[in-house]
């Protein structure tokens, strides 16, 4: 019997244990099983009811722990993980992200791993009974890296923990991490200035010998100057280079790779090794000492600056965090006032907030009045007025009024917390045009060995030839004087270096998370939070904006307007009380048709709705001194209105659909409609039941089913919604930029268009009488022939629909960021920062693509020029490290821009 094919089976499967959640019968646990048995790979799986436990017997190399936790939430069910984002260091270039990644992804218990270069982070989604944090540790470690540790769990999303435990240790792992940034910018900069100390009477001999000066003697007191070059150079080839060297054998012998320090560690050895070779007798012309250690002082100088670079580019985030409070004037409940720390506020707690005080945490005013400054979380650069019942964010400013607010949120669950969160989700999820980047890295450091070791032996083996084609060139002569000055070898070996060294893989692995984090950033400053930077690039994309009509467009505040009654509606006699039931218990006696008794039909029957509609109907009669009561039974009939019984009897208050489904004539009622309709009007029929039959409901109708009465028409109410300030120049902005604009709403087809043509929407292009449920296939419609939408809606209602568009932008308020059904959120109810969103997305992935063009253009034009011996190597060094640093600056210069006008790139490094 062949054993070895079973024994190779077991050996390269993994059992996976996972903490199942949703499950409601046995039913669940099977569909668990067969969906996730169903994936390639997979050995085996159960789940278990009883238990809320499963595992899943799969390989490795066919299937990721990702995939079963996709096919678990495809189920319908899910399936516990934990989210932790550790600091890295050591990495300098795209390459080292990517084996780390590699590393975190094949431990076992790894669900999914991003790391970013540019944030030196890891974010990572693990299966807490596989896999601890010290595994993820471990796993840098195995890669090479040094993670930032920290103690205890560190654990940003876990099962049933506290959001203030959770926010403790988020803010101690973002202090480890920031500590960690600050002590390796110190070292950097300690081992740039060593470094630049001992290299300076080397670069004094270099400057001497290449424009032949003559100042300084070949010997001193017998000892030739070389071996005082020996012996400046080799302390900074120890120091400065042991990283280098220590990063490439991880890099090479490990991981088997190739990474930017391979490439340094390649020209600065080659120059000191020769150099020294020369020393010891090895025929040739020149030393390279002040070239090896001029060579690892500029590259440490540029990873200093480098550093530097990355620590401001996230600074928008921390100064965010900055922004909380630290103490809270809380109210004890006997009045007396304590001073505490933000942390041990709950919700519910009463709070004092002075003029010129930060609010503590998000919260609801419930006494005095004042104006507060929001525009450090939602942009709005005028103070908004607040009141008792209104909404204040945590971390803004109180102005002038004394508030009394009741704690809404507290730690991570806060307007700032979550606008934090959602700025680090969006820099670690990368833009798609990252994969050019990526692609183009994992092959280029092989690429740039090969191509040295190939001019190193073509200028070896043919000098003469070489020489003559680059002499005749248009350029500069060549390095060191070309191989006639220096001997063949030499100038092989000088090639060689400088060929290695000019070519910057970390300017093109910075190119794309650079500009993403300060184009997230600028975005969250203007009350635009971006899921991701894939989002980012996708809003670009988008040629069509699809507005919801209430409450985007409008202020989605609904008042009462009009009440029409039709007096010819009822001719029964009137008991003597004005309404009520008649004295014998039959039919229901009706006042005259007024006014004053529609509105309070109708008012009495909405009393059961929540729709702004109907509370704007029953906050009008109130406010009119007519007394509401509330419905004996009531049923929402989603889309079209309301039926209620009341003790005027049945009533119906709704759209035409609703009235003619139950036989009620509307025919009196047209020529109103359409005349309210036309002034852009929400209008609605009201109808009462003849009373026939009227002792109630049967059990079978639920309390308010259709019945066998006829209803006569009362009246008709009207509502009207006021149009935002901003809605007419959004749309007329978007058009001007070749963006259509479409409308959706629920609303009748009359009003609709009044209101698109007050905000300048084409009547022919908007959607009215769209169900709720119905909204995600009017979207469908307008995507079909191929446009890319953006769905803006209020992110409740509109859920559905923004998740089937191009991209969902869920428009609303500055304390309700959590969005889940959305790609952007944007923090004020204003039409405007749609085209904030657009233009913060155009102008990061410009900066993206000229940061691009500048690292491509950069490699494909300088490894040419040193191939051909164009280039000393040290000032190749220099150009390398000018590379990635341009890169950062070019990114950082973006923070300028601010979204009120369209990005244009101005100059070399734009504006």
């Amino acid at each position: 019997m062949n054993v070895e094919p079973v024994v190779s089976t077991i050996m390269s499967t993994r059992r996976t244990h996972l903490e199942l959640h949703g499950m409601s019968c046995a039913n669940c646990a099977g569909t668990i099983t067969d969906r996730v048995e169903s994936l390639d790979g997979v050995v085996s799986a159960s789940a278990n009811y009883a238990t809320d436990e499963g595992s899943v017997e799969y390989d490795p190399d066919e299937v990721s722990l990702s995939a079963i936790y996709g096919a678990v939430s495809e189920a319908g069910y899910e399936a516990a993980s934990e989210t932790v984002t550790v600091g890295i260091t050591d990495m300098s270039c795209a390459n080292c992200a990517e084996t780390n990644e590699k590393a975190l992804v094949s431990t076992p218990g790894v669900v999914s791993a991003e790391v970013n270069y540019a944030t030196d982070e890891a974010r990572v989604e693990y299966n807490p009974a596989d896999a601890s944090l010290e595994d993820i540790y471990d796993a840098i470690e195995g890669a090479g890296y040094t993670p930032v540790r920290g103690g205890g769990d560190e654990n940003t999303g876990g099962q049933g923990e506290s959001s203030d435990s959770a926010q403790d240790r988020q803010d101690t792992a973002q202090d480890r991490q920031e500590t960690a940034r600050t002590a390796e910018i110190r070292r950097l900069r300690n081992l740039t200035l060593f470094g630049a100390v001992l290299s300076l009477p080397l670069l004094v001999m270099l400057v001497d010998h290449v424009f032949g000066l003559g100042v300084l003697p070949n010997e001193v007191a017998g000892v030739s100057t070389g071996w005082f070059a020996f012996a400046l150079a080799t302390p900074v080839q120890i120091l400065l280079g042991r990283e280098f060297y220590e990063n490439s054998y991880t890099a090479v012998v490990r991981n088997r790779t190739a990474n930017m320090d391979v490439l340094i560690a390649l020209g600065s050895s080659t120059a000191y090794l020769y150099s020294v070779a020369r020393l010891l007798g090895f025929p040739g012309e020149g030393l390279y000492f002040d070239t090896a250690a001029l060579i690892l002082v500029f590259i440490t100088l540029g990873n200093y600056l480098e550093a530097r670079s990355k620590g401001q580019a996230s600074e928008a985030i921390r100064s965010l965090l900055e922004m909380e409070a630290d103490t809270a004037t809380r109210i004890r409940d006997d009045g007396t006032e304590e001073e505490v720390p933000v942390e041990e506020i709950e919700v519910g707690d009463r709070l004092k907030v002075r003029p010129g005080e930060k609010i503590p945490t998000d919260a609801e005013v419930v006494d005095g009045d004042s104006a507060v400054d929001e525009s450090m979380v939602t942009g709005e650069s005028v103070p908004v007025s607040k009141e008792p019942g209104d909404e204040v964010i945590g971390a803004t400013v109180n102005q002038n009024g004394v508030l009394t607010v009741e704690a809404t949120k507290v730690g991570e669950e806060t307007a700032i917390q979550q606008i934090v969160a959602r700025v680090k989700d969006a820099q670690s999820r990368q833009p798609e045009i990252q994969n050019v980047a990526d692609r183009i890295s994992a092959y280029f450091v092989p690429a740039v060995i090969v191509n040295a070791l190939l001019w190193g032996a073509l200028w070896y083996a043919f000098p003469g030839a070489l020489a003559g084609f680059v002499t005749d060139l248009p350029v500069w002569g060549l390095a060191a004087g070309g191989p006639g000055a220096v001997g063949v070898f030499e100038f092989a070996v000088v090639v060689f270096a400088s060929a290695v060294l000019i070519a910057c893989p970390c300017a093109l692995g910075l190119a794309t998370p650079a500009a993403t984090m300060v184009g997230t950033t600028i975005g969250a400053q203007n009350g635009v939070l971006f899921e991701g930077g894939d989002i980012l690039e996708r809003v670009r994309d988008v040629d069509t904006v699809v507005f919801d009509k209430t409450g985007t467009l409008t202020e989605g505040e609904m008042e009462l307007t009009d009440v029409v009654a039709f007096s010819n509606a009822a001719d029964e006699p009137t008991a003597a009380d004005g309404g009520g039931p008649a004295p014998d218990g039959g039919a229901l006696a009706r006042p005259e048709v007024t006014e004053e008794f529609v509105l309070e039909v109708a008012a009495s029957a909405e009393s059961g709705s929540e729709h702004p509609l109907a509370e704007a109907i029953v906050e009008g009669a109130r406010e009119r001194g007519i007394n509401v009561e509330d419905p004996s039974a009531f049923e929402n009939v989603p889309g079209h209105g309301v039926r209620a019984t009341t003790s005027h009897g049945r009533v119906l208050v709704g759209n035409r659909k609703l009235l003619s489904d139950a036989g009620v004539d509307i025919a009196p009622a047209e020529e109103t409609m359409d005349r309210l309709e036309r002034e852009g009007k929400t209008a609605m029929l009201v109808a009462l039941a003849d009373g026939s039959g009227a002792d109630g409901p049967s059990a079978g109708e639920g309390g308010a089913g259709e019945r066998s009465e006829e209803y006569d028409l009362l009246g008709v109410v009207a509502d009207a919604d006021t149009v935002k300030d901003s809605a007419r120049e959004a749309v007329s902005a978007l058009r001007e930029r070749g963006t259509d604009v479409w409308m959706i709403t629920g609303d009748n087809e009359r009003t609709a268009k009044a209101v698109a043509e007050q905000v300048g929407i084409d009547p022919d292009q908007v959607m009215a009488g769209v169900l709720p449920e119905d909204k995600a296939d009017a979207v469908d419609d307008i995507q079909s022939d191929g446009r890319r939408a953006m769905m803006v809606g209020d992110g409740v209602n509109d859920a559905p629909a923004l998740a089937t568009a191009f991209v969902g932008c869920a428009i609303g308020s500055g304390t309700d960021v959590a969005i889940e059904a959305s790609d952007v959120t944007l923090m004020r109810s204003d039409p405007l920062d749609v085209l904030k969103a657009i233009r913060v997305s155009e102008g990061t992935l410009s900066k993206i693509k000229q940061n691009l063009f500048w690292a491509l253009g950069y490699n494909t034009a300088m490894i040419p020029l040193a191939s051909l011996g164009l280039l000393q190597p040290v000032l190749a060094a220099v150009a390398m490290a000018i590379s990635s640093v341009s890169v950062l600056t070019n990114s950082l210069l973006f923070r300028r821009y601010t979204p009120d006008e369209e990005y244009r790139l101005l100059g070399l490094f734009g504006r």
